[in-house]
């Protein structure tokens, strides 16, 4: 391979690294890097800001000024080519005078979908596309999985005892794992839109589902309860915390259509805490009516009832199985799978340590 082409995955490397960094912040729009380098050097870089603007290519260009003058861009996702609330990011690429732009995934938005790439050949630029395209791909499943299946991206994660349980009948939380594999999971809330537990989980482990991670907190999820029979307790943690992070709970009916169920929804949305009337048990419509909020990635935490009603719905794109050591005994929830009993379609990707733990990443086949 020439040195032009191992310089050309170095970068496109380092721009994915660099998207990575704010998944989960950037609303309706992916989380796109761009930079742009010159004689071997990053002379600018960026990543879409939160809130999805401004865009990646426009930050770093800015960063670059008139070094971006016959440099080469790479960028994670293919240009913009509409005019949305900022104007396209490959008019900003051609009037900065760069001579070569590198793109990772083709944007399978309708308004873009190869246009963005066209403009910038059109005026003379020249463009390569689909470099280091499956890990572009990785990166960026969560907004694919929005634009091409309108619905998020659902991530199902489980913590499974050395006997194959979720947890103890009436114990509430109960230690699975260890602190290292606890703190990924933080990590993987910080990234990702929303997550969701059903109500059983709520109502026996009272979770609070934020990042506490030093310094992250300020990238909790949306937090999501199914809960067909509105009883999420206004004394939660979920709900004592709706107004500093969102919480939705969604049921089948609208309180004010059955007096029985209107008090606890007025005490829980007094408290901040959004009732979406969606039924439960439908999912597929729950995910689209999620991704026409923006939410492009969800987490799946529990337990195994709602596990379950993921799998059978075939909704799940991947799986992250941890097992801990502990062992929980005849009293245990089981798991819907455990480590070499997994759910048909899906194939292992990687296994990796968490200190005592291991951790098994599952994805669709498809």
């Amino acid at each position: 391979m020439s040195g032009g082409a191992e310089d050309d995955k170095r970068f496109m490397a380092a721009a994915i690294r660099l998207c990575r960094r704010n998944l989960g912040l950037t609303a309706t729009n992916p989380s796109v890097a761009c930079l742009i380098v010159k004689d071997g050097l990053i002379v600018g870089s960026a990543v879409t800001a939160p809130g999805g603007r401004p865009h990646a290519e426009t930050q770093a260009l800015a960063a670059a000024g008139e070094a971006a003058r016959g440099a080469t861009a790479y960028v994670t996702l293919e240009p913009c080519s509409h005019h949305g609330k900022t104007p396209p990011c490959a008019d900003a690429l051609t009037a900065s005078g760069v001579a070569r732009v590198v793109v990772s995934v083709t944007d399978p938005d309708e308004r873009v979908a190869g246009r963005g790439l066209s403009m910038l050949r059109n005026a003379g630029i020249e463009v390569a596309t689909g470099l280091l395209e499956a890990e572009g791909r990785d990166a960026l499943a969560a907004y694919l999985t929005r634009q091409t299946k309108k619905r998020p991206y659902v991530t199902l994660k489980l913590a499974v005892s050395a006997d194959g349980m979720l947890g103890r009948l009436g114990a509430g939380q109960v230690a699975i794992t260890g602190p290292v594999s606890r703190g990924q999971v933080h990590v993987l809330r910080a990234e990702t839109d929303a997550i969701l537990v059903g109500i059983g989980t709520a109502l026996a482990d009272d979770p609070e589902l934020t990042c506490r991670l030093p310094g992250l907190e300020a990238r909790s999820p949306v937090r999501i309860v199914l809960d067909p029979r509105l009883e999420l307790s206004p004394a939660s943690k979920l709900a004592r915390t709706a107004q500093q992070v969102p919480v939705i709970a969604v049921t089948a009916k609208d309180g004010r259509d059955e007096p029985a169920l209107a008090a606890r929804q007025a005490a829980l949305e007094a408290l901040g805490v959004e009732v979406l009337i969606c039924d439960p048990h439908r999912l597929d419509a729950l995910l689209v009516a999620l991704a026409t909020r923006g939410i492009s990635s969800l987490l799946v935490e529990g337990g195994a009832r709602t596990a379950q009603s993921f799998l059978d719905a075939g909704l799940v794109d991947r799986i992250l199985l941890f097992s801990g050591r502990a062992t929980i005994g005849k009293d245990g929830v089981a798991s819907p799978f455990v480590f070499g009993r997994m759910p048909d379609g899906f194939s292992l990707r990687h296994s990796v340590r968490y200190g005592a733990d291991r951790m098994q990443e599952y994805e669709r086949d498809d």
